[in-house]
């Protein structure tokens, strides 16, 4: 409950202003190859941070590893309070993506640990609305604010709401009571090798897709706002309505889950994955643009069952590493 509880502060704060950093970078002079250098580098941060951060998970054990986590994120929020220019956003991305990566590995190996095999879909599930949650409440928030205040000034109210809301996170970490870090000796080619072969296979599925995404995503809130003429306001509406799209299948898709199997569902987010950008390029009106974001809430429909595939493939001792390599 500590951890989750960390999760969705940091979670509610981070959200008033995610969204709209592609636009902030705008404001600040960026040009639209250095918004696309943003989002690559965010994916940059997102995998090369995976597997130190579950090392970590395992050889400090999860409440060191979560506290070292989130310090380096509020380093991060600072400097982008502070950024004059658009590159000194890219620092700050480098400092905020330790909690955003790092943690990742961490809670996947809490909750292998604290739960049996057969019990680990609605586990995720869970944990999925909690961090989702605020993905609803606070676009709207944040949408608001920026409507009200201005661009840059929302922000820069935005990182400060969250920094406090950092603070409360770290007393909730100090409560942690999780397993004590593993310091055995086996390197990368070493959890590789531990690998199961239909791991393997879904890690494939899983590259190819997050590639195809990674070419449309951060450009998104460019494209409905500059070329659909949405407002701000009205994309945090759409990103609330995506949200909430997801948080309502979690339940019904794990219960599924459990009676066919985990496989149909991981092919149907891959599926909603490729038809979400396409849906939203092919609407003219902010209703379409509805229908398309409730269609990007349905790419959850199989994420619980994903990660309950991964943790559940993965040999115990190994399980942080495992899902932070994966």
């Amino acid at each position: 409950m500590a951890a989750s509880g960390a999760l969705l502060l940091v979670g509610l704060g981070e959200e008033l202003w995610k969204k709209f950093l592609p636009k902030y970078l705008e404001l600040l002079g960026a040009s639209v190859a250095a918004v696309g250098l943003f989002g690559t580098a965010e994916d940059f941060f997102d995998a090369t941070y995976q597997y130190p951060g579950g090392w970590l998970a395992d050889h400090w054990g999860r409440r060191r590893a979560f506290l070292t986590f989130l310090s380096a994120a509020v380093a991060g929020y600072f400097i982008y309070l502070f950024s004059p220019t658009w590159p000194y956003l890219f620092l700050g991305l480098a400092f905020v993506m330790a909690w955003q990566t790092m943690a990742s590995p961490t809670i996947f190996a809490a909750i292998g640990d604290a739960l049996p095999k057969d019990r680990q879909t609605m586990g995720f599930t869970v944990y999925s609305v909690l961090k989702r949650i605020p993905v609803v409440i606070s676009p709207l928030i944040g949408g608001a604010l920026l409507g009200a205040v201005g661009l840059a000034r929302g922000i820069r109210i935005g990182l400060v709401i969250t920094l406090g809301l950092a603070g409360c996170a770290g007393a909730l970490l100090l409560c942690l009571r999780l397993p004590a870090g593993d310091r055995d000796a086996v390197r990368i080619g070493g959890i590789w090798n531990s690998f199961h072969p239909t791991l393997k296979r879904l890690l494939a599925s899983d590259v190819v897709i997050r590639l195809c995404e990674g070419m449309a995503d951060i450009f998104v809130v460019l494209y409905v706002t500059n070329i659909s003429r949405t407002t701000l306001p009205q994309f945090g509406v759409l990103i609330s309505i995506q949200l909430l799209t997801s948080i309502l299948i979690y339940v019904p898709s794990a219960k599924v889950a459990e009676r066919i199997g985990r496989k149909p569902l991981v092919v149907a987010t891959f599926l909603c994955f490729a038809f979400h950008p396409v849906a939203v390029i092919l609407t003219h009106s902010f209703v379409g643009l509805v229908f398309a974001f409730v269609l990007g809430g349905l790419r959850e429909i199989g994420e619980p069952a994903r990660k309950a595939m991964i943790v559940g493939f993965a040999q115990p001792q190994f399980r942080a590493r495992t899902v932070g390599l994966y």
